[in-house]
């Protein structure tokens, strides 16, 4: 029960405030089944593209954390081919620092800071923790490649909406009735939600 009621004020925050470049729903109203989606900060390797993860939430929550993973393939020292995430909030105490006051929100944004500053000395991938710290170039070349194929670019999805608009017309009715579809990321407006890949090829 008090999952239930945490979850629905949770959800409606992240609704009617999300953090900038993040967005969570249910997924098919399932209780404890959410998918959320981060967008790729400036000036990071992952820049544009749109992450999509599974959370799963547990029965204790808020007195156990969600369970998160990636689903779109990403090129990381600390999140493995499975998607598994390496992040001290995301485990209980001894070796993590969940606790309850925490919620989904603080858990996307800590995951989208992760992404920005990776850890090498907490590694999932000590292949990829090995470049980050020695080949630097040779780490962000992969890792952006791996976000051009596999998370859907931002600036793709407006351009074949706009492609679209452009063939039906620009009319201000065609306009707002895809303004009415949009979802927000984060502040902005998510027109289009990726494909997953759910097997994920081994880094290169």
């Amino acid at each position: 029960m008090q999952r239930a009621s945490r979850l629905k004020k949770e959800l409606h925050m992240l609704a009617i405030e999300p953090p900038p470049g993040v967005t969570c729903w249910q997924e098919k109203d399932q209780v404890a089944d959410l998918r959320a989606q981060i967008l790729g900060g400036a000036n990071t390797p992952y820049e544009k593209g749109v992450f999509t993860l599974e959370v799963i939430i547990p029965e204790r929550y808020p007195f156990e954390p969600p369970q998160v993973r990636f689903l779109t393939p990403i090129y990381h020292p600390n999140i493995d081919s499975s998607g598994r995430i390496c992040l001290d909030i995301l485990k209980l105490p001894p070796k993590g620092a969940w606790r309850p006051s925490l919620n989904i929100a603080t858990v996307l944004t800590s995951i989208q800071l992760l992404m920005a500053e990776p850890n090498p000395d907490d590694p999932l991938m000590a292949d990829i923790s090995s470049e980050f710290k020695y080949n630097k170039m040779a780490f962000l070349k992969k890792a952006k490649q791996w976000t051009e194929a596999h998370a859907r670019q931002k600036q793709k999805a407006d351009e074949e909406e706009l492609g679209t608009s452009s063939e039906v017309g620009d009319s201000e009715e065609s306009h707002s009735t895809q303004k009415r579809k949009a979802r927000p990321l984060g502040g902005m407006e998510k027109k289009f939600s990726p494909d997953v890949q759910r097997v994920y090829p081994g880094p290169s």
